[in-house]
């Protein structure tokens, strides 16, 4: 028997936390934390790609990579009941973005709306994919308010779909190389488990030469990669954005500082040609055709990605571009 008093489930109005869509709602969305709340609602893994986006005059609010599928997913949000101007947007953005999958947000879906979208997941082939979305907060006396996302339309047998392109995806006639990279991605992510650290191995293995794991701030992210034509495997922090050059020399600065915390040199890779840079760190000779050998190379692919998340994750975090102009002159 319960003897505790329950407390009462109490609905919180959107406008109490969120005073405006473009300077409130849309940044509290757009944080890792809540966009993983949004993509487990639709089974999605969701990763920012940028906010208010252009696309011709308009802008769009967020614009994200589903990383299993490395397509678009385009997130259009208001803190009202939906509406016809919306609705245009959204129809916009898809054909300028050439958006994969579209999630409308917002309060309350009008029974017009709902159906629209319902129409568009029949009309459209499978490349095309619509989400209707409610947001919800609720709250239990004075705890934190908690945010709710429910589903209101969305794609025709949508979870039996996303079940079976995983199936179709894993029986696929794969190539000898790639069924190897995939069973290689799981033997490190069993090993991850094993260690404990922050890296956790509860993630899908890709049958490709690479894996990403998240390192707390967008266009950041920590790697394993294959390097068959060099025998040898490489742990590295990876800088992905339009500002990877200035956020590589503010790290830069604290080069000695990291490695001593490391206790050991890594390589720093600007990568001048390329948009991005790396900081990484290598291990030769490493074959990962040979499988003989890949428990010693899970064990240290492990041990580094945690090294890294651990000296650069708070680091990655404080990153911040004022410094940059202080530091030029």
């Amino acid at each position: 028997m319960i003897k505790s008093k329950l407390g009462i489930l109490e609905k919180v109005d959107l406008r109490n936390v969120w005073e405006t869509e473009a300077g409130d709602f849309t940044p509290w969305l757009a944080s890792e934390e809540n966009l993983k709340i949004l993509g487990d609602t639709i089974s999605i893994d969701l990763e920012l790609e940028a906010q208010e986006k252009a696309v011709g005059p308009f802008r769009a609010d967020i614009l994200c990579k589903d990383r299993n599928y490395d397509s678009w997913v385009l997130i259009e949000n208001q803190l009202e009941r939906s509406d016809h101007t919306h609705l245009g947007q959204l129809m916009t953005y898809a054909s300028g973005l050439q958006a994969v999958t579209i999630v409308w947000i917002a309060s309350h879906f009008t029974e017009e709306h709902r159906s629209t979208l319902d129409w568009l997941n029949q009309i459209t082939d499978d490349s095309f994919r619509f989400f209707g979305v409610e947001i919800e907060l609720w709250q239990i006396g004075d705890s934190h308010i908690a945010p709710k996302f429910n589903i209101v339309s969305k794609p025709n047998d949508w979870t039996r779909s996303v079940s079976k392109a995983a199936k179709a995806i894993e029986e696929a006639d794969l190539s000898e190389m790639r069924l190897l990279q995939r069973d290689y991605w799981i033997g490190l992510h069993e090993v991850l488990e094993n260690q404990a650290g922050q890296i956790s191995g509860r993630r899908k293995a890709q049958p490709q030469s690479w894996m990403s794991y998240s390192i707390g701030r967008t266009g950041f992210h920590l790697g394993a990669a294959m390097q068959r034509n060099e025998n040898s495997i490489r742990a590295e922090l990876y800088i992905g954005n339009e500002d990877a050059k200035k956020y590589f020399k503010l790290l830069k600065i604290q080069e000695e500082a990291i490695q001593k915390d490391l206790g050991y040199v890594l390589d720093w890779q600007e990568l001048p040609e390329k948009r991005d840079c790396r900081i990484a760190i290598s291990l030769s000779p490493a074959d990962v055709e040979n499988n003989d050998d890949w428990q010693r190379q899970h064990i240290w692919l492990a041990k580094k990605l945690n090294d890294l998340y651990r000296v650069f994750s708070s680091r990655v975090r404080a990153l911040d571009l004022t410094e940059i102009s202080d530091l030029e002159n």
